[in-house]
């Protein structure tokens, strides 16, 4: 079973890196790209957490709920700050407590579902959610970025020229 998580793990993670850039190019919309990124993450949670079928049950709709309250405050961020760039009026003295207030909800947001992710998990793998989450952006990132050195033509390895 764990072969088929890491199996599955790669193949999604392959799709993932091999299209962004033609659909990048041919226009692909920001919710194709979105659902391939969420479907990588499902599949890289279910292999580091290593969920039994009954768990898996029990988790992804509680971890559901939290990803979508968890995005519906990343955009009420993201409007409030592009409100904020239209008026531009005490946002130096705002910025700050805004700043605060959302760090505040996001930290609320966690704690409540870490202890939901206590109630349908054993405490080993509930404690290790928010820790593979982290993981998982952190590989993302770095594919990325790597993908956008290889497009670009940036610095790879150093070669000696005359």
């Amino acid at each position: 079973m764990k072969h088929f998580y890491i199996l599955s793990l790669f193949f999604i993670t392959v799709l993932l890196c091999r299209p962004l850039p033609g659909i990048a190019q041919s226009g692909g919309s920001d919710a194709e790209i979105k659902d391939k990124i969420r479907a990588a993450e499902i599949a890289y949670l279910a292999q580091k957490l290593d969920l039994t079928p009954d768990e898996a049950q029990k988790f992804w709709p509680v971890y559901n709920q939290y990803t979508k309250e968890v995005e519906i405050l990343i955009a009420e961020r993201n409007n409030r700050s592009t409100a904020a760039k239209v008026e531009k009026t005490d946002q130096k003295n705002s910025a700050p407590n805004a700043e605060l207030k959302y760090d505040q909800r996001m930290l609320d947001i966690k704690s409540h579902y870490d202890k939901e992710f206590q109630k349908v998990l054993p405490a080993n793998k509930a404690g290790s959610v928010f820790r593979s989450e982290r993981e998982f952006r952190k590989v993302l990132l770095q594919q990325l970025k790597e993908r956008q050195v290889r497009n670009m033509g940036g610095p790879g390895p150093r070669r000696w020229r005359n």
